[in-house]
């Protein structure tokens, strides 16, 4: 060996790493450090001892595929949700141009699942009031296409609005409390009856599956942006001795 073991040098595991990293705005770091590493792999010529192969193009399509479907069967069975914390729908909303959809430069495939993977957990944290809002979009253009669940919707509405009027205008809150109860149960079970009937859940799970593929793809292929350069600048112009 030539050089000796340092006694103090740390090892830091990834999932710290990766923490630290987000903690401090610098996650990017390692999307553009493994977009970099593959397209430098992909670059690199080969070495002059190997045989050629006539036909390059045929071996690298069951690599390239095998890493495609790697990467699909990889973000069905990401739970995106699994870090997303009520802080991040508390904040403003990113804005839509330059935030969320940005530009050309802003997209490329991811180059495994790990990449896949840590693009869309983080992605919709910092998204996750855009995405809800395309969630309400997609809704109420399912609504707008079935008009037999936007009349069912409506109609619950209206029974819940005359359940609350009823108790104000007649103080059944304070007055029959136990008479209120029972009003509010029937309106609850006439309010499921109804939205079966109208065939509520279609419009519902059409809305949920358009918004959630939305949702993979968009964030699986957005790059990792610094979301808040002014504040990490500050903080290491903060940290810098005077």
């Amino acid at each position: 060996m030539v050089f000796s073991a340092n006694p103090l040098s740390l090892s830091v595991p990834d999932p710290a790493f990766e923490s630290w990293l987000r903690d401090t705005g610098y996650l990017e770091l390692l999307d553009s450090h493994s977009s970099s590493s593959s397209s430098s792999t992909d670059t690199c010529p080969p070495s002059a001892s190997k045989t050629p192969n006539p036909n390059p193009t045929l071996s690298k399509t069951p690599k390239s595929l095998f890493s495609l479907l790697k990467t699909l069967v990889s973000l069905l069975t990401l739970n995106p949700f699994a870090k997303l914390t009520p802080d991040d729908f508390a904040g403003s909303t990113p804005s839509w141009t330059l935030a969320f959809i940005g530009s050309l430069d802003s997209y490329s495939w991811p180059n495994g699942p790990s990449q896949a993977r840590m693009r869309v957990q983080e992605n919709v944290r910092r998204y996750a009031r855009n995405y809800a809002f395309l969630s309400l979009i997609f809704l109420a253009c399912s609504l707008y296409q079935m008009p037999v669940p936007l009349l069912g919707v409506v109609l619950s509405l209206m029974m819940w609005e005359g359940v609350r009027f009823c108790s104000e205008r007649w103080e059944m809150e304070e007055k029959c409390p136990g008479l209120r109860m029972v009003l509010v149960r029937i309106v609850q079970c006439a309010t499921a009856v109804v939205l079966y009937l109208c065939n509520l859940q279609i419009a519902f799970f059409c809305a949920i599956s358009v918004s959630y593929t939305v949702m993979i793809l968009h964030a699986s292929l957005r790059k990792l942006a610094p979301p808040k350069q002014s504040t990490v600048s500050s903080r290491h112009k903060r940290l810098q001795p005077r």
